[in-house]
């Protein structure tokens, strides 16, 4: 009979194994450098370096940058700058950290790919730590409950831009209200009712091959909103006059939210990292993505606040004039985000429907798919009628959901998966490095997260009360 360290020893090289139920195979070092876990990804189209940085760009660059000249006017141009960049570069560390976390649980579990709440809940089974892998279930649960919130928040914002673009062109004035901006016109909060079916009908579509071509569409109508805020930049106010160097710590929090919000792709990392060609390289893809997002959010949000100044509106194509052009990209604007709109409904759903479909037998699962999917429409768009403010949504998701999965979890995961192998270093310095880390990153999320809350109230007793 086989001693149980031969029967470890024989796992370790049987290649990757097929569950779900994470355990350390790779008893040594050697062991675990000995596994190739690309070469078990099947059915993988991979990507190159080139591709991984468009993919990251395209995961970050979203509805969030079309609200950032809001951001830096609530901030002044003195303290947004310079935070623009270190954000950039804290959530790419910290992101690469994640990401190097799981390429260490790829070997030490025989698992080739994960997603990031596979990576979560690996790092507390794993642990060597008894009451640490007791609650590996509900560090899952909290992720995906987080990461559901975030998306579908993300999807909440962009129904309040369709709903404003829309109200903007139909009143065809410049000037924008809550409530109608001519008499016996709706309000805002009409638009985003009404809508609601609308967004129902295309949720329902299952088949994401028919609405990717609208992706990329979504984000060259983004360039031309970037390259038209520079634009009227150099026209409405050549010498940049007017602009606040700082304002108050509380704006400033909300700066960090909707900032964090338009920047962070840490619900995309993992995934793009899965079909990467050549993984060991992902840092370098990190690298260059980070720096064009810094530069893409700077270059809209600098010069959007430039050219309107304390006029700024979310999103950015309501305060452009209403001349022909930028009617066009208002409309574009609204379509595309119409469209793109299922596809980011589409990863929170399917988080969700993972655990709402074992309450219903295998063939009635199509049906009730259709239902949940109105079902979690309509309860976004509630939202959306609730608050319909996009500066505080996002601002909320940035210090609530993204501090957590760019900044705090990151850390944490990490430092669980080094713990004994490599270990903590000189001093302890890996540890220390995680505390710091994980500590900026709860001052954001309980500083921030406070004072975005108070924004959602006052939008809530604004125009509800």
């Amino acid at each position: 009979m086989r001693s149980l360290f031969e029967s470890h020893k024989t796992q370790a090289a049987a290649g990757p194994r097929p569950s779900r139920n994470f355990r350390n195979i790779s008893a040594t070092q050697a062991e675990e450098d000995s596994f190739d876990y690309v070469k078990y990804r099947k059915n993988v189209k991979f990507t190159s370096v080139f591709g991984s940085v468009a993919h990251l760009v395209k995961g970050a660059l979203g509805g969030g940058i079309l609200s950032g000249h809001v951001a830096y006017m609530k901030a002044g141009i003195g303290v947004a700058m310079p935070l623009n960049a270190i954000f950039g570069c804290y959530m790419g560390y910290c992101l690469y950290l994640l990401v190097a976390s799981a390429q260490i649980l790829y070997r030490r579990t025989r698992m080739p790919s994960m997603s990031y709440s596979d990576v979560a809940e690996a790092s507390f089974m794993t642990s060597k730590f008894e009451k640490v892998r007791k609650l590996a279930p509900a560090f899952r649960y909290t992720v995906d409950t987080i990461i559901c919130i975030d998306l579908f928040g993300s999807c909440c914002c962009y129904q309040i831009i369709i709903a404003k673009s829309l109200k903007q062109l139909v009143e065809n004035t410049h000037e924008t209200t809550f409530a109608g901006g001519i008499p016996g016109y709706p309000g805002l909060r009409i638009y985003l009712a009404v809508m609601i079916p609308f967004i129902v009908l295309i949720c329902l579509i299952t088949h994401l091959k028919y609405l990717a071509p609208f992706s990329v569409a979504a984000n060259i109508v983004i360039v031309f909103c970037i390259i038209l805020s520079i634009y009227y930049a150099f026209i409405l106010n050549p010498h940049f006059d007017n602009l606040d160097i700082a304002t108050t710590p509380y704006n400033t929090f909300e700066f960090i939210g909707m900032s964090v919000f338009s920047m962070s792709c840490s619900g995309v990392v993992i995934a793009i990292e899965n079909n990467m060609k050549e993984p060991h390289r992902f840092a370098e893809a990190l690298g260059y993505g980070m720096v064009m997002i810094v530069i893409c959010t700077f270059l809209v949000s600098f010069f959007g606040y430039a050219a309107f100044l304390q006029k700024c509106e979310s999103p950015i194509t309501i305060n452009f004039p209403m001349d022909l052009l930028p009617k066009i990209l208002k409309g574009l604007i609204a379509l595309m985000i119409y469209v793109t709109h299922a596809l980011n409904f589409f990863v929170p759903f399917n988080l969700c429907f993972y655990y709402l479909k074992q309450r219903h037998a295998v063939e009635d699962r199509p049906k009730w798919e259709l239902i949940y999917r109105a079902i979690l429409v309509i309860l976004v768009g509630g939202t959306g009628v609730i608050f319909p403010n996009i500066n505080a949504i996002m601002g909320f998701l940035g210090t609530f959901c993204l501090s957590n999965m760019a900044f705090i979890w990151p850390n944490l995961i990490n430092l669980l998966v080094i713990w004994e192998r490599p270990g903590l270093g000189h001093m302890n310095w890996r540890f220390w490095r995680a505390m710091v880390l994980i500590g900026i990153g709860v001052f954001i999320f309980i500083c921030g997260s406070l004072v975005n809350t108070m924004e959602l109230v006052a939008v809530f007793i604004d125009t509800n009360l």
